[in-house]
């Protein structure tokens, strides 16, 4: 009996391939259906900015083609789109900058160019804050995102089109990026999978402003979004590996998942941070599922004496993050000297090493995604907007804790949705591993969801 259609909008790209490899769907088929649904359903949503239709439909029939012949890749006819700041060849990549409007990248980025070779077909590109410097995201160019879940509020940033376009059943797998929470946040505003890589696992070449493509940016990487944990460790295993002259010499071989049971993982959560606040729906979910992985027969640590300094550690983060994203912006007061750089450099080094020793003692760590859900768009300026968390007026910027944790130790993060608050917004987790185990954190997502 042959193996029934997959659903498209809710299928999982690892399904989709699976159904093409066993030719009970066409990778033409899958392109008319992601054609239909961003036709009927983006209008309101705005998330797919920049549409590569023909383009893509050629990549369909050549799949269907390669197919045919026995050809198999791991997305072999799956289509997708990605995030707008990703270089791809013949379109627009702006950063959602007025100024970059006309710039048309001439090739394809190290990790677009690695999912085309893997099957690939891609449809188009989603929308992004200016700079991609927002939890929200609108620009000049193409407007603003809304969120599938409430038009109202926002999808999250900076890979903000690529959440919605995910959770709106536009496409089963998207390509992000993240330095202060880019494909966590949006992942947890729109109930999708989000992995924020190792540094430098996944290389960022293509992945830059116009005329800035060259060394990586501090703190930034570059990974997948999808609707499923296999999917991000399906797209990991594409993206993966150096570049450049870097191949003479290295290749990757990623740890297994420490564990493949609930009940061999070693966890400690981490509700709280001294310098945010967070929702008491979001406090109450993670409590949850501390609780369900407790019964499952995890070991639940809510405390430890082995964490960093939380508080010095944001600090030296802000330090590395403000002056990352300044590049090509005018020359302001508050830009450190080289020295200063190195010194947070140093002190980036020691928290790493103190997060090191973090995992001897636990496999994962999990905390909030970020303090509050999926908020109501606003015009306002980053440092005049509030949150109000729990009846209490908060700075807005002060979310940035939750995001950083990772980010500054060069950690894996993947976000993983949780439930839905009282308003049935989704709630997300990050789940933090060691150094160059995204494997770990994948997994245990995987197996969270199960719960």
């Amino acid at each position: 009996m042959p193996e029934p259609t997959p659903d498209y909008a809710t299928s999982t790209a690892g399904a989709l391939a699976a159904a093409l490899a066993a030719r009970t769907v066409s990778s033409v088929e899958l392109f008319d259906a992601a054609v239909q649904r961003i036709e009927q359903l983006d209008g309101p949503i705005n998330a797919v900015v920049v549409r590569d239709f023909d383009r893509a439909h050629d990549a369909a029939k050549a799949a269907d083609a390669a197919l045919a012949r026995g050809e198999r890749h791991r997305l072999l006819g799956v289509p997708m789109t990605v995030k707008e700041a990703h270089n791809v060849a013949g379109l627009p990549t702006t950063w959602g900058i007025e100024s970059f409007r006309d710039w048309i990248a001439p090739a394809d980025s190290t990790g677009v160019a690695r999912l085309k070779a893997a099957g690939a077909v891609i449809v188009g590109k989603t929308n992004v804050p200016p700079n991609l410097a927002d939890w929200q995201s609108a620009n000049p160019v193409y407007g603003r995102t809304n969120n599938p879940r409430d038009l109202a509020r926002s999808p999250g940033g900076s890979s903000g089109g690529s959440a919605a376009a995910l959770a709106a059943g536009m496409v089963p797998l998207e390509f992000g990026s993240d330095i202060g929470g880019s494909i966590r946040v949006p992942a947890a505003f729109c109930g999708v999978y989000g992995h924020k890589p190792s540094y430098e696992l996944i290389p960022q070449r293509g992945h830059a402003p116009p005329g800035f493509d060259g060394a990586s940016i501090a703190l930034n990487v570059v990974g997948p979004m999808a609707r499923s944990a296999g999917d991000l460790a399906l797209a990991l295993d594409v993206l993966a590996g150096p570049d450049g002259e870097d191949v003479k010499g290295y290749r990757v071989v990623l740890p297994a998942p420490r564990h493949t049971r609930l009940a061999d993982y070693r966890v400690l959560v981490l509700g709280d941070h001294p310098l945010a606040a967070v929702e008491e729906d979001i406090s109450a979910a993670l409590e949850q599922l501390a609780v369900q992985l407790g019964r499952a027969g995890a070991r639940v640590s809510r405390q430890s004496d082995l964490l960093p300094d939380l508080a010095a550690a944001h600090g030296v983060y802000l330090t590395l993050l403000l002056t990352a994203m300044s590049r090509g912006a005018p020359p302001a007061a508050n830009l450190i000297d080289a020295h200063a750089w190195l010194n947070a450099l140093d002190a980036q080094l020691s928290f790493r090493r103190r997060w090191a020793t973090q995992f001897e003692t636990f496999d994962v760590v999990l905390a909030p995604v970020l303090g509050v859900v999926a908020f109501e768009h606003t015009t306002a300026e980053w440092p005049e907007r509030q949150f109000t968390i729990n009846g209490r007026q908060t700075a807005f910027g002060d979310q940035l804790v939750w995001p950083g944790m990772a980010t500054l130790a060069n950690l894996p993060a993947t976000s993983v949705p949780i439930g839905a608050d009282s308003r049935g917004l989704p709630i997300g987790v990050q789940v933090i591993g060691p150094y160059l185990e995204d494997r770990s954190t994948i997994a245990f997502a995987g197996l969270i969801a199960g719960l």
